[in-house]
């Protein structure tokens, strides 16, 4: 029969995962005594990191003396999330930080004093460089670790115990990796701190390293390379639309969504964001509910959809007396790209 333990770690766990959804984790075990990675070190899934036996196994390392570290994993590239270790913490640090924007997902308690905040700043992968400048701005401005700023820099593993010597409690325990925050979303000003720590010229969306660059679109942003390649999974692409769609609560306010409404909402925010177009038509193929629907060519609907997210979006009436009339119609405006005819 599993000990309480057990369900404690397996809830820390799944709280922390929750709030930083990523197709796979990198998990990595030290010894804090040799300081060697266990060897085996692989990828997991969430659900594959939420199962009994996962857990014991972890469990089991733990006891013997190994940390528990993780970070969201994107081959060569950054997933979007940035570590922030507050080795000596303000208490009143994460209010600060989320003042100015930069809102963690996730504040891990690793020791009394000690704390460590996951910022997510883009659903869409990083470069290297942009993540680890991106992390040391930061920790300059929050007081964090520069030495901990590498875009692949892990962090711990809420439910397990923290096995550094200098952490240990009177009487010589360990004391646990606790959850303070958990909750799934991107830091506001997180799309501004990228542009501010790119460096002059670079777009602010790059390929991810090994597929086919992506054309940019032209001045009149209707120029789409149909046959390029897209460089996203489709956990990636759902993630990337999901969020769009919990953020604007469009399941709650609208009980059956016109979807091809909210893809050219979508688009037109990627866009706006400088996403490639056909990155967007992309994700849009890969994470619309139920495309194709009933889009007799799917192609020329997602060309017709971005190519129309370029204009800018109408203004809407501000006056009460008028903004349901305006809604209405800007509804019925934008089913005409719904149906698949021109």
């Amino acid at each position: 029969m599993d000990d309480r333990g057990f369900f404690l770690t397996l809830q820390a766990i799944g709280r922390q995962l929750a709030a930083m959804p990523n197709e796979l984790y990198l998990v990595r075990l030290i010894h804090h005594q040799t300081r060697k990675a266990f060897p085996g070190e692989r990828l997991w899934t969430a659900t594959q990191l939420m199962r009994a036996a996962t857990v014991r196994f972890l469990r089991l390392r733990n006891r013997e003396g190994c940390d528990v570290y993780v970070q969201p994993y994107a081959a060569n590239q950054n997933a979007g999330y940035i570590l922030v270790d507050l080795d000596h913490a303000d208490p009143m640090v994460v209010k600060t930080m989320r003042a100015h924007g930069h809102s963690p997902c996730v504040v891990l308690q690793t020791s009394p004093g000690h704390l460590q905040a996951w910022i997510r700043l883009r659903t869409l992968a990083l470069e290297p460089a942009v993540a680890t400048a991106a992390g040391r701005q930061l920790a300059r401005a929050y007081g964090g670790d520069l030495a901990s700023t590498n875009w692949r820099h892990l962090g711990r593993l809420a439910g397990f115990t923290n096995q550094k010597p200098t952490r240990r409690r009177p009487g010589g325990y360990a004391p646990w990796v606790k959850i303070v925050h958990a909750c799934a979303g991107v830091a506001p000003q997180g799309e501004a701190l990228l542009q501010s720590v790119l460096p002059w010229g670079q777009p602010a969306w790059m390929p991810i390293e090994g597929t086919a660059p992506v054309r940019r679109l032209s001045s009149d942003r209707s120029c789409i390379d149909p046959t390029a390649p897209p460089s996203l999974s489709a956990a990636e692409a759902a993630a990337i639309y999901q969020s769009c769609v919990h953020r604007w609560r469009i399941v709650e306010r609208f009980p059956q969504p016109d979807w091809s409404i909210v893809d050219l909402w979508v688009a037109r925010q990627l866009l706006g964001q400088g996403t490639p177009a056909v990155q967007v038509q992309a994700i849009l193929r890969l994470a619309s509910p139920h495309f194709p629907r009933r889009h007799g060519n799917p192609g020329d609907y997602l060309r017709r959809t971005v190519a129309r997210a370029a204009f800018p979006a109408p203004v809407r009436a501000v006056c009460p007396a008028h903004a349901r009339a305006s809604a209405a119609a800007a509804m019925d405006s934008a089913r005409s790209n719904s149906t698949g005819g021109r």
